[in-house]
């Protein structure tokens, strides 16, 4: 299969998807075909549509704002991974793409800044459906299986976790289910920077900050037998493309000397109880029976609104201007927002029930 680097520069990733015609689905058609059963959430892809210029303005100035941080929390996540026997001086990042990959990218280049053996692949992963596994075993073919790091970018409630350690549970793939991630408020990652739910600027940007790649597809009529899963390359909007320039705008950042919540083992266990006990509470006082159409964090409440249809928008502040870019788009939508505690949350979305769907 032919290398595919999507629109960065070829020794930062290799995305291990198959570029494809995907016919696009509208996205109350895709919502009521997911909440129906009769369609899962990956054979389908909705129209991505650029940014306006308010929300890249605020896209802007969460970079300004967090790049610092970022960088600071990459640095503490290659320092712990060079502190591991197995990633010491050899390390092959594998990516959970998309959110994943542009994380990735920084995590190489400071591993390799640190003198580590390190290659950087992405993949991807379908809850329900599972991980790539031809893209595993091509990756255990090049590299082996004993320093592979999974990396995403942050966990909403954890499915994305859940979803990693059954596809490796059964040892076959040689892989073990340990993940990296930059912030951790559902308290299940492997490793990670921070506990706090903070804006990770790519998060809110889809394919333009990730590549030109779009979400993952998986269906029988795109992915044939030993192929990897398949993808959109948004080509379209080479033009208006931030990959590159979101990585640049990380490495000429000052490190933050800023205070932030640190991880550790013991504050993900607490973050993780706070987390369900949460997703719970929402479920109960909305007659919620589908734990999906719930979207906890910054990044997964952003792209629900963008990809789904959503029903409500709670942040924890209405001031806080790591949720501006949220409120915006809920303007747009006319999705009702509402302020209230959500633990260690800054913002959840909750999706609409699609008819008589669950």
């Amino acid at each position: 299969m032919t290398p595919f680097h999507g629109s960065y520069a070829p020794e930062d990733v290799t995305f291990l998807l198959k570029p494809a015609e995907v016919v696009l689905t509208d996205v109350a058609e895709k919502e009521a075909l997911i909440q129906s059963g009769a369609r899962h959430y990956s054979e389908m892809l909705s129209e991505e549509r650029l940014p306006d210029a308010r929300y890249l303005a605020l896209y802007e100035a969460a970079l300004a704002r967090n790049a610092g941080r970022l960088k600071r929390d990459i640095a503490a996540l290659a320092e712990a991974i060079t502190a591991r026997p197995e990633t010491a001086t050899s390390c092959t990042i594998i990516s959970l793409a998309r959110a994943g990959t542009p994380i990735g990218v920084l995590l190489r280049r400071a591993l390799a800044a640190r003198g580590v053996d390190v290659a950087h692949y992405s993949v991807s992963i379908i809850r329900g459906r599972g991980i790539d596994r031809v893209a595993l075993a091509h990756i255990a073919a090049a590299r082996g299986t004993q320093d592979a790091v999974f990396v995403d970018g942050w966990t909403g409630k954890g499915a994305i976790t859940q979803e990693l350690e059954a596809s490796l549970a059964d040892g076959s793939t040689g892989f073990a289910p340990f993940l990296a991630v930059v912030a951790d408020p559902a308290g299940c990652a492997s490793l990670a920077a921070t506990s706090e739910d903070y804006l990770i600027p790519s998060g809110i940007l889809g394919a333009i900050a990730s590549g030109l790649v779009s979400r993952s597809v998986l269906s029988d009529d795109l992915v044939g037998e030993g192929e990897f899963h398949a993808c959109r390359h948004l080509t379209e909007h080479a033009h208006a493309d931030r990959s590159r320039a979101f990585i640049a705008a990380i490495a000429d950042a000052a490190p933050s000397a800023d205070p932030h919540p640190a991880w550790s083992p013991a504050t993900a266990a607490a973050s993780r109880k706070a987390s369900a006990a949460l997703v719970e509470a929402l479920m109960a006082e909305f007659a919620v029976t589908n734990v999906n159409r719930i979207k906890p964090g910054i990044a997964e409440a952003t792209r629900a609104v963008l990809r789904r249809l959503p029903q409500a928008v709670f942040v924890r502040d209405r001031r806080d201007e790591e949720v501006a870019h949220l409120l915006h788009l809920a303007a747009q939508m006319q999705v009702p927002v509402q302020e209230r505690e959500l633990g260690n949350y800054r913002a959840v979305t909750l999706i609409a029930k699609a008819g008589d769907a669950e």
